[in-house]
């Protein structure tokens, strides 16, 4: 293990749930959008559709591959990447308001599928785990400084 493989660990999943956090955001902000997408078969608008952020372990780093070649596994991993952004496949839900300018002929509106509770537990989840990497940021920072005073 390198002196700096905790560091790009560690960053490889702020960036990651930083992303999380602005899709999240995306989400919230679009949770009355009925009008998001063009559908160009039917020739009508689609709601917007909630996205989420798929996260796998990174590998395929020169030195895993070295490490795995020669026998050597540290067990610990090359970090996290951003696999996808998906949608959710979820229906919409129909909202009767027959005065909203996209009702159908029986008045319904469909409404994007984006639960905003479901959206602030993810958005907690994202956050807490951002300040947790945080905190192992600066403790890997800690360690090295304190290496580098042994010298003196």
């Amino acid at each position: 293990m390198g002196i700096f493989q905790s560091i790009n660990t560690t960053g490889s999943a702020l960036t990651a749930q930083r992303l999380r956090m602005d899709v999240i955001s995306a989400n919230m902000a679009n949770a009355d959008t009925t009008r998001a997408e063009f559908d160009a078969d039917t020739g009508e608008w689609k709601p917007y559709s909630r996205k989420s952020v798929v996260l796998q372990n990174k590998e395929g780093s020169f030195a895993s591959f070295l490490d795995a070649a020669t026998g050597k596994t540290s067990g610990t991993g090359d970090g996290v990447k951003v696999s996808g952004i998906v949608k959710d496949q979820t229906p919409f839900e129909l909202d009767y308001n027959p005065d909203h300018p996209d009702a159908n002929e029986e008045g319904y509106v469909e409404m994007p599928n984006v639960d905003p509770l479901r959206e602030m537990v993810d958005l907690m989840s994202a956050t807490r785990s951002y300040e947790a990497n945080v905190t192992v940021l600066n403790a890997s920072k800690g360690m090295m400084m304190k290496a580098l005073e042994i010298g003196k």
